[in-house]
């Protein structure tokens, strides 16, 4: 019996590390240097409103990178679009931190949070190209679960480094996480996706894809139930911090504490989905997921309704967080599991839809100013009854599904 050679088994265990890494290096470009936000305003004699669009910026690239990278991902392999995200990360991050302008550093910024992107789509597909049933499940709990803790030390580790450098700084560090992370992939990963398994023709062949895809009632209902309930995470966001500090008096300690809270419940139930399923069903755990999600935002909508102490708050912002996280498992695994050879145009339109319905959300959070916390209950309440319609008229499955197929570049999809 032949066996695989030590370094061959070394580099098989530490590929869905690489992975995980791969899904949070682009994120925590928004996270890391939030910290230092009011002093880049100053220093580039912007605007707040305009520096905030750094942030607005790297979120779009993040959504178009996903989609890009994405169909290139099924054609070419998962390794080339890989290496020119990554590589093309650390030039984006180096170009942020010689930016002369706030102008300049906006364009950089869309920059790097498209090759970003790449890193996200990339993880998604390739963890469907080596997993299945219910490693596959696992494996995207664990990935539910990085984002959690990235969400919480991106803020922290950018608050400590700021003790040391500043803005330009950040970035310079930034660019060299990217360049490790490079040689990290010279040496664990390997092509996923094997020749016979890629996609054939051209852009307008991608476009037949997608457009399979979007046929695919179950797919898109994955898709819009994903993307409503990260709306109600990016609204959550983008509001705690007023309704925390601003309107029940947390210190910056005390919100650190609650965020941080919010981010443990959100890996702790990103996690217990992962495994809940291997002993019920991807849909039943979605549906729970929903319901403790929808359950959490009514709570902040009747404390915008009526007054409510800061303990109702603070476990209703749990409880839907804890519910989104428990429905991100089983979205993602209901939209890629049915598309192996078309892994990763399937993972870029559910990454597109998680960051683009959450820019849309997260401003209408402060339509009503920072005095009232009714506004975050109204959109998270509104984000998941969407989410919910979507899972109910879409997701579900199809009893005519099974003895359906689906031809797509030659490879027959049950």
């Amino acid at each position: 019996m032949q066996t695989s050679p030590p370094a061959f088994r070394a580099r098989s265990r530490l590929l869905p590390v690489l992975l995980l890494v791969l899904t949070v290096f682009g994120p925590v470009s928004m996270d890391l240097y939030l910290p230092a936000l009011p002093a880049l305003t100053r220093q580039l004699d912007a605007a707040t409103s305009t520096a905030q669009l750094t942030v607005t910026a790297c979120l779009i690239g993040l959504a178009l990178g996903q989609l890009i990278t994405g169909p290139l991902s099924d054609r070419f392999g998962r390794s080339r679009p890989l290496y020119v995200g990554v590589i093309g990360y650390v030039v984006a991050s180096l170009l942020c931190a010689v930016s002369p302008s706030i102008e300049s550093l906006i364009i950089a910024r869309l920059v790097q949070g498209i090759a970003g992107g790449a890193g996200i789509v990339i993880a998604q597909a390739a963890g469907r190209d080596i997993y299945t049933g219910n490693a596959l499940i696992r494996f995207y709990g664990r990935l539910t679960v990085i984002g959690g803790l990235a969400a919480i030390i991106g803020p922290q580790l950018g608050g400590q480094l700021s003790r040391i450098t500043d803005w330009r700084g950040l970035f310079v560090f930034l660019a060299a996480l990217g360049a490790v992370i490079i040689a990290v992939i010279a040496v664990v990963y390997r092509e996923t996706l094997p020749t016979d398994r890629r996609t054939v023709g051209g852009f307008g062949q991608i476009g037949r894809h997608f457009r399979t895809l979007l046929d695919d009632r179950r797919f898109v209902g994955a898709v819009l139930t994903q993307g409503f309930a990260t709306a109600a995470i990016f609204g959550y966001l983008s509001g705690a911090t007023y309704v925390l500090q601003g309107i029940y008096g947390l210190s910056p300690q005390q919100y650190a504490l609650a965020f941080g809270l919010n981010s443990a419940g959100f890996m702790l139930f990103g996690y217990l989905a992962g495994r809940l399923v291997e002993h019920w069903s991807v849909t039943g755990t979605l549906a729970v997921g929903l319901a403790m999600a929808g359950a959490g935002a009514l709570g902040l909508l009747a404390c915008g309704l009526v007054a409510l102490p800061l303990p109702v708050v603070i476990i209703s912002l749990l409880i839907m967080v804890g519910g989104v996280a428990a429905s991100t498992p089983p979205t993602t695994t209901i939209a890629l599991a049915d598309y192996p050879q078309l892994a990763g145009t399937a993972s870029s339109l559910l990454g597109m839809a998680r960051y683009a319905f959450g820019g849309v959300a997260a401003p209408f959070v402060g339509i009503a100013g920072a005095a009232t916390i009714l506004p975050l209950g109204v959109v998270t309440s509104l984000a998941i009854l969407l989410a919910a319609i979507a899972f109910v008229t879409l997701a579900r499955p199809n009893r005519t599904r099974s003895s359906r197929r689906i031809e797509v570049s030659g490879v027959g999809v049950g």
